[in-house]
């Protein structure tokens, strides 16, 4: 495996903005700044603070993840997606339990909103790494394995176009294989070692989940709940940088 920089490192670090407000965002995004990682902008934030906050971020030369997980019928997802582009974000998810023509208008949208060549990455949510089998399987009535239903959607979410998808780390290497190496696999799940699970069932470590071959990881508690949020993630940035 070819040796990371530091910045291809943090590159690949999501850091997930769970915050109530922007204020309290704020206080996080000044003990990191300067460290080239990708932010995440998930639901609670974006509803409390809108838009107008994404934009605020790109400003200031952040990368974007809007983590909005959009279900709904094509064309409200394809007006969507249209509204989301036009914000700049780097990247955003649809559900690909939607099916293949939601995904389908998701791209629709975004060519809707500007030039194909500077259009935001778009990936599909296979199953939330909160969610296990039995889970799956009794509650949300899907049958098999959570990895026969990830690679299921990965391969719809592939044929509808998009560039990747969200899956837990243990899943990105049949992934791969399924859809190729150029087609983009987003992580959560990710916890450095001795940090607490929480609410994730499929976890790995970040150089961990790096050796399975995944493009970025989303790490939200182990930074922003950590006494020391900037020293968290230059611990985990260099344990990217020097994984074997």
């Amino acid at each position: 495996m070819v040796a990371l920089t530091r910045a291809e490192a943090a590159a690949k670090v999501m850091v997930a903005l769970d915050y109530p407000n922007a204020a309290a965002a704020e206080q996080l995004l000044e003990q990191i700044n300067g460290i080239p990682c990708y932010i995440k902008v998930g639901m609670q934030l974006y509803y409390a603070a809108g838009p107008g906050f994404v934009e605020k971020l790109k400003s200031r030369g952040f990368h974007i993840f809007l983590d909005l997980k959009m279900h709904d019928i094509p064309n409200t997802v394809k007006g969507g997606a249209s509204s989301i582009a036009a914000l700049g974000v780097d990247m955003f998810n649809v559900h690909a339990a939607g099916g293949k023509a939601m995904m389908e208008a998701a791209m629709e949208g975004v060519s809707l909103a500007g030039s194909s060549d500077n259009r935001p990455t778009v990936i599909a949510v296979t199953q939330l790494t909160s969610t296990s089998q039995l889970v799956m399987n009794e509650e949300i009535g899907i049958p098999g394995t959570v990895e026969d239903t990830v690679i299921h959607y990965a391969r719809l979410a592939k044929q509808a176009g998009l560039d990747g998808v969200v899956a837990s780390p243990s899943e990105v290497v049949a992934i791969k294989a399924a859809c190729g190496s150029s087609f983009q696999t987003v992580t959560p799940g990710i916890r450095p070692a001795g940090a607490a699970l929480n609410d994730q069932t499929r976890i790995m470590t970040p150089g961990e989940a790096l050796r399975q071959g995944t493009d970025f990881m989303v790490i939200g508690r182990p930074i922003t709940s950590a006494p020391d949020p900037r020293q968290a993630l230059e611990s985990i940035i260099e344990e990217l940088v020097s994984h074997e």
